[in-house]
């Protein structure tokens, strides 16, 4: 069984791939615009995503780019483009694979099947990417910050002496961000020092950010330990 994202608007669509899925005995769960998937991305372990590019949010290929900036989830792409140039981009841009609707229920279990075979159905879908390596300015001993213990060793975050589980994204961001303690660092140097990768969004940033900030128990209208300051940067402050 594969847990498998499910990013399409349409809801009678939505379902039908809902139900065609769990039939084939995966466990689904779906967005129905990008920055819900994107969300839903970030939450728990994912064996791979199947993309609508025609989302009322942004377009599926800018969604597809955010997605690789965040994991390294196989792809595939579900639409009703079927040009060969727009398929080579989507390829290129990293999608796994690419079915043009109308589509039957086989084509669709077989693709996934298919591109579930190619990448391993690794547990975790950024250690199928080989792992981020450390990336500069992150902690390289533990450190306490208020109720907030980090231990890059272990990578482990204890809040409240309670274990916050964070995904790897997750957790260089938060150490990135308390080796800068009561620092504002801008997104570009976050985007520089903690991806390390060109063309990512600021919104890729953000999703994390609001996934770190629901895991510490905290929101962007009731911060506690990280704060936005809005048109300058982020930062994690010191409780006094």
């Amino acid at each position: 069984m594969a847990s498998v994202l499910v990013v399409e608007d349409d809801p009678g669509i939505r379902a039908e791939l809902i139900d065609v899925l769990t039939g084939s005995g995966h466990a689904v769960r779906s967005a129905a615009d990008g920055f819900g998937g994107l969300r839903e991305v970030t939450r728990d372990p994912l064996d791979a995503v199947i993309l609508d590019l025609g989302l009322p949010d942004l377009d599926g290929s800018d969604a597809l780019r955010m997605i690789r900036g965040i994991s390294q989830v196989p792809v595939l792409i579900v639409t009703a483009r079927d040009d060969d140039a727009e398929i080579i981009r989507l390829l290129d841009a990293g999608a796994d694979d690419y079915l043009v609707k109308p589509f039957s229920a086989g084509q669709l279990v077989a693709r996934l099947t298919a591109v579930l075979r190619r990448s391993s159905r690794s547990p975790d879908p950024e250690a199928r990417s080989g792992g981020l390596q450390d990336a500069p300015g992150l902690l390289r001993a533990p450190v306490s910050i208020g109720p907030l213990h980090i231990d890059p060793g272990s990578r482990a975050v204890h809040l409240h002496g309670r274990e916050v589980p964070l995904t790897r994204r997750e957790f260089d961001l938060l150490s990135f961000l308390a080796a800068n303690a009561d620092l504002v660092v801008s997104k570009r140097r976050i985007l520089a020092e903690v991806w390390r990768e060109p063309y990512v969004e600021d919104q890729t940033i953000d999703v994390h950010l609001s996934s770190l900030r629901r895991k510490l128990g905290e929101s962007a209208a009731a911060p506690g330990l990280l704060r936005t300051m809005r048109g300058v940067g982020i930062k994690l402050v010191t409780p006094r």
